[in-house]
């Protein structure tokens, strides 16, 4: 068993990019979560409406415990807002609740990335569970193939988050429109929500890039083994 310094040229700077999306995200939301907006909804209110403009009467909006928990579940057509947002009025909160009220109406639209992402959850959660120890044993008994099995696996995850991309990207651009056209938030409020929920929207690049460079990492060492073998 050695240290490897070169794992290092691959990591660092994807921790160093999800440290600081998560970073933005969280000081955005916080100075954001001080500025009330003029309408003074709350973030459940807010989603409610987005949803019955929408003509979407069967999803289900409900707290959830945990900061930036904020989530919507296809399978059960619950849209679970944090503590943080669902009894909160500010810009950061109604910005959150309007994004999620977007993953329901992609839903209700039948937005095929998102059905494509929800298919691949159970595939995802093998790999990142699996595919991550099995490349990690494969690194420590020097098997390229057990890397490569590995790999496979872990690929599962790489793929889910680029599918998860264009779903949060198209949520965020739905919440910005719709937010303004049923006057949610008025255009001088705009810019809060826009900075909450771009720095959210970094998050997933950042998993993106973490999980690439950790893929790209364990199969040069395969590939590595594999000429010197």
């Amino acid at each position: 068993m050695y240290f490897d310094p070169s794992y290092f040229l691959f990591i660092l700077p994807a921790l160093a990019l999800s440290l600081w999306a998560s970073w933005r995200t969280h000081s955005a939301f916080k100075k954001y979560s001080q500025v009330r907006t003029l309408r003074g909804l709350t973030g459940a209110q807010a989603a409610q409406e987005m949803l019955r403009r929408a003509g979407i009467f069967d999803v289900q909006v409900v707290p959830t415990n945990g900061f930036l928990s904020d989530h919507y579940n296809p399978t059960n057509k619950t849209l679970a807002l944090s503590e943080a947002t669902y009894a909160s009025t500010s810009v950061a909160a109604v910005g959150v609740a309007c994004h999620e009220a977007g993953h329901a109406i992609q839903h209700a639209e039948g937005y095929k990335p998102l059905w494509l992402r929800s298919a691949l959850v159970p595939t995802a959660n093998l790999g990142s569970s699996g595919g991550y120890f099995v490349m990690l044993f494969g690194l420590l008994f020097h098997s390229p193939n057990m890397i490569y099995i590995g790999a496979l696996l872990f690929a599962a995850v790489l793929l889910f988050q680029v599918v998860t991309l264009p779903v949060e990207f198209d949520a965020t651009r739905r919440a910005k429109r719709l937010a303004i056209e049923t006057g949610i938030v008025q255009q001088q409020e705009r810019q809060g929500m826009d900075r909450v929920l771009n720095a959210a929207a970094m998050t997933y690049v950042a998993a993106v890039v973490s999980t690439l460079m950790t893929l790209l990492y364990y199969l040069l060492q395969a590939s590595g083994m594999s000429r010197r073998s």
